[in-house]
């Protein structure tokens, strides 16, 4: 990869939160960039007229390798595509693990197969590991996933990584923030309200890591070249439970706030009932028993040390900077 001519991409999942921000980072680089979309998805961060658009039905195997053999080879392909709320869990392995297969087959059997498919997972295929001595998660850990988006994403890493020389990275990042992301975003809200929620009473130990860091380390690998590796993001350092909501509360100018801490029990009782009265709407629920396991978990610290010796990945926003730029991106948006 030279700097005149870095090569074509494409980023599945471009519609979404990282994909967009990865679109935007390849169009800086030069790269030659394709944004992998569905027919349905949204463009609404997809405005440069310098991207190219390739609608790709996931859903369909025989429609998505005539869709990836009418384009042909790629030198890059980021897959982000992916679903983090369902109605029905079995859609969790429908969309991440099946498909995702479905999507790598099509690659190889077609010839097609990139200098590096890189494939963003989640730090939550290891689950609650560590929960006594609060040690960072390694990557020579045993992944036992509690929750049925971190064993979708699990399985697609294993089915990847058995898959003899092909060129895979996978990436591990623990709770992305930024501008554009909803899930935090809904923290901002209740804070708006005047109402900040934790659960538990044991020691919490939480990881973030700004998108942009995210966005960083990807391009770092396309740099670096490393293939067949794992690596875990975040940005380097361990915040307490109330770090986050603290942090929101001050750029928010200090609203007055009701703190109010609930028992695990008691959060898993009204994460079931969201869930069952979403699920008889038809909708989505972001309580849910995913949830439920993700605010359970005490130990979210995980070893990036091999992402920075290895990429030199060094994440250049902490917790306060990027809450900073969030909120004011929030603002200017029109969110808050």
């Amino acid at each position: 990869m030279t700097s005149e001519n870095p090569g074509s991409i494409l980023i599945t999942g471009a519609s979404g939160f990282i994909g967009s921000f990865l679109v935007e980072e390849a169009l800086r680089r030069g790269f030659d960039t394709w944004a992998g979309v569905r027919a349905t998805s949204s463009r609404a961060y997809l405005q440069d007229p310098r991207i190219h658009f390739l609608e790709l039905d996931f859903g369909r195997p025989d429609v998505l390798r005539q869709q990836l053999k009418a384009h042909g080879a790629f030198d890059y392909v980021v897959h982000c595509a992916g679903v983090t709320k369902c109605i029905d869990p079995a859609d969790f392995d429908r969309v991440n693990f099946r498909q995702t297969c479905d999507f790598i087959d099509a690659l190889r059997e077609l010839g097609l197969v990139p200098r590096q498919f890189i494939f963003i997972s989640t730090l939550s295929v290891f689950g609650p590991v560590h929960e006594r001595t609060y040690e960072p998660i390694r990557e020579d850990d045993t992944p036992c996933p509690d929750t049925a988006y971190g064993r979708s994403k699990l399985k697609a890493e294993q089915y990847v990584q058995r898959l003899a020389d092909f060129p895979y990275v996978i990436f591990r990042p623990t709770g992305v923030y930024g501008p554009r992301e909803r899930d935090y975003y809904l923290m901002a809200q209740s804070i708006r309200r005047h109402v900040d929620v934790a659960a538990g009473f044991r020691r919490q130990d939480l990881t973030f890591v700004y998108v942009a860091d995210v966005v960083q380390a990807v391009f770092l690998a396309m740099e670096k070249g490393v293939t067949r590796r794992a690596y875990f993001l975040s940005d380097g350092r361990v915040y307490s439970s109330r770090t986050f909501s603290d942090l929101l509360i001050r750029e928010m100018g200090n609203p007055w706030v009701i703190r109010l801490k609930f028992p695990l029990f008691a959060l898993k009782i009204v994460s079931l009932c969201a869930e069952w009265a979403a699920k008889r709407q038809k909708k989505t629920s972001t309580l849910n028993r995913d949830k439920y396991h993700i605010m359970k978990q005490r130990n979210w610290q995980c070893d990036i040390t091999p992402a920075v010796r290895e990429l030199g990945y060094k994440p250049a926003f902490d917790l306060e900077r990027g809450v900073r730029l969030t909120v004011a991106w929030y603002k200017d948006n029109q969110w808050l």
